[in-house]
Order: structure tokens, then sequence, then C-alpha cells
């Protein structure tokens, strides 16, 4: 038995980046805008994510990317206020400033020419030798040689973030469809005319947002070409924090640490290609914790309070999927963030529903359509 029910937009996938999108639709005045989402919003890598909102480190010689990352973290702040009032959800955004450590010779080096780019770019930073980042972060270890310190880095619930986002869309019109899976679409020609799903009910639509984080990859099969987004492991643990306490982010020897508000420290991340596995390994974490320790000893006697893994959508240059799918007419890209989901959230949001609602693909997003990864 089926039933069916009509909506301009559908937007497959409840993470980050599709309530993003269905928030920035339903402010630009889109009349019916329907999210679905296969489990629960922010059920996957919208909740496992660490939640920092550190893009600079993910800055490199590439222009379009960096512009990219400098104008989401801009549009982010910005919004962060702004959607906690419209949606009564406490995304717990805080100021943390970060740490980019270097603890050998080579990775000084590595540092500075680092450091050199980011002010070239205009980036808030201060350059410090190790003595000066233990002044400023106690924890950190006699091996930490420099360091840079960006103080406007900071850090967010991940979930909390995502439900804002949906929340904010809801209230403006937007429907949310929970525990439902498209599972294929109905078309004219080249125009999506709507989606299947698991649950049986058909959906009539006049667009479609592919927004489904790793598992969008299989929508090439439906559209005729590959789309190249696949499943990328991440684990994760939390310590508690110890009697000297973590308060800034830090980055280096392959890990992260978050300190959050319920006092507990984020280690993160593992690079893993498992598939859809989000099993725990042994070595991942010893690694994690290893690094950890490296960087700030006293985490040695910290006690563990949780750990998990996630499933980063990748892509094969590491950069999102964005812009209109070949060949169709009303069918819109938005997926494959890798490790940055969170940092591109609100500039994804706003640019797609620009695409969707005027039909011109925004310069900003014209170098990540998925034309890049074609052969001949």
């Amino acid at each position: 038995m089926t039933s069916s029910t009509t909506t301009n937009i559908v937007i497959m996938g409840g993470g980050v980046t599709g309530s993003s999108i269905a928030y920035h639709l339903q402010k630009a005045g889109t009349t019916s805008v329907t999210v679905i989402e296969r489990e629960e919003i922010a059920s996957e890598s919208s909740s496992a994510a660490a939640g920092m909102l550190a893009p600079i480190g993910g800055m490199q010689k590439d222009d379009a990317f960096t512009n990219l990352l400098i104008a989401g973290r801009k549009l982010n702040l910005e919004l962060i206020p702004q959607l906690q009032e419209a949606s009564g959800v406490q995304p717990e955004y805080r100021r943390l400033g970060s740490l980019r450590l270097a603890t050998t010779k080579v990775e000084e080096e590595q540092l500075r020419t680092r450091f050199t780019f980011w002010q070239e770019l205009q980036q808030e930073v201060e350059w410090m030798n190790g003595e000066e980042a233990r002044k400023v972060e106690p924890v950190l270890g006699e091996q930490v040689r420099a360091a840079i310190f960006a103080p406007g880095a900071g850090s967010i619930k991940p979930k909390g973030f995502t439900q804002a986002y949906a929340g904010a869309a809801r209230n403006l019109g937007a429907r949310f469809i929970e525990r439902c899976e498209v599972v294929g679409i109905e078309h004219d020609g080249y125009n999506v005319t709507g989606v299947r799903t698991s649950t049986g009910m058909n959906i009539p639509c006049q667009h479609l947002v592919i927004a489904a984080g790793a598992w969008s990859g299989r929508c090439g099969d439906w559209l005729g070409f590959d789309l190249p987004i696949t499943p990328t492991r991440g684990q994760i643990l939390a310590l508690h924090q110890p009697e000297q306490p973590l308060t800034h982010i830090l980055s280096g020897a392959g890990v992260y640490l978050i300190p959050k508000p319920d006092s507990t420290i984020f280690v993160g991340a593992s690079v893993e290609k498992a598939g859809f596995d989000k099993r725990l390994t042994a070595g991942a974490i010893a690694r994690l914790l290893t690094s950890a320790i490296q960087v700030a000893p006293m985490l040695e006697q910290a006690t563990i309070d949780r750990m998990w893994a996630g499933l980063r959508p990748g892509t094969p240059d590491d950069r999102p999927i964005l812009g209109k799918a070949p060949g169709w007419h009303n069918v819109t890209l938005a997926a494959g963030h890798n490790g940055v989901g969170f940092e591109l959230s609100a500039i994804t949001g706003k640019l797609i529903a620009e695409l969707v609602t005027t039909g011109q693909t925004p310069p900003l997003i014209k170098p990540f359509g998925v034309e890049r990864f074609a052969t001949n």
C-alpha cells in the first residue's frame, strides 16, 4: 500500500548539511521543503563528529577550498546565535582557541611554512615557542617545540548544532520525515518527478537535493553516473578531564583534543577505509591514546568516558561535491564534506539554497562539481 504527498523540494539526508539547506531554503521563501532521513535527525556523522569549528586547520594552497572555508567560518559565527534563538536549541558553542603543535624539528619547519601562509590569508594567528605554548596551555609536554595559536577556533555540540538547524527550519515550515529511506527516484526523462521510500510512501517533487552523507554515493546508480562518495570510518574517544584541565583545542602528532562542557576531552580521530563498518578497533584506539599522551603527558592517568565511531563522507580529493547533477534538470548534489561538514554547513546551506531557487551555480562552489572526477 502506498501513500502520496507533494512537496516542492525533497532533501535526502537529515544531517547538518541537509538541515542547513532546509533552513536556508525556508529563509529564502521556498514554500514546501521536505527532509527525508533514514534514521533520526543528526543520527549518523552529525552526532558522531567531534564538533570542532577550526577551519584554519584545513586551509592549504588551494584557493577555491580555502575561500570556501573562510566564507564558511564567517557565516557560521553569524548564524549560531540566530539558530539558537530561532530553534530554542543550545548548540553549546564555545570559543576556545587552538594550538597546532610541532614536536620535532621537521614538524617545526613545516609549521612555520603553514604559519606564513595563514598570515598571508590575514588569519588571526600567533607563533609561539614551546615555553610560550606551555604558559598558555600547561598540560603540554616538554617535547612540544613550537605552536601556532589561533584564538578564534571553537567547538560546538554536533547533535545540538544539527538539531538547531532542523528546529529553525521546522519553525519556518519545513517538514522532516524520520526513519524513512529514499530507495529510488521517479523521473520523466531527465527531470526527477518524485522519490520512492522504504515505507511505501511515494513523494512527488519538483527538485531533489542529495545530502545523504556517506550514503550519497549509492544515488549515482539512480542517476546514471559515478558519484565517488565512500564512507571513511573515524574512531573517537572521550577522556575525563585530569586535575589540571585542558582548556584549548590541541592538534598535533596525528591527533586532536577538544575540551567539552561536560568535563570530558574528545580525542580523535582515525581515518580508515572500512566501508560501513562502525566497529571499534584496539589498534586505532591505542594510536589515539598514544598520540594524546605524547602531546599532553598528564592524560596518561585520565580515565576513559566512552568510545565511538562515525562515517565521514569521503571523496577522492577530500573536497565536497557541490552543484548540479550532470545531465539532470532538477537534481542538486551537496555531499562529500569529509571532515569539515560542520565548518562548511552554513555556507553549503546558503549556496545550495541559492542554486536551487535561482538555477544558477554560485561562483564559490563552481570548482566543486562532480564533473571534476569525470574521465574521457
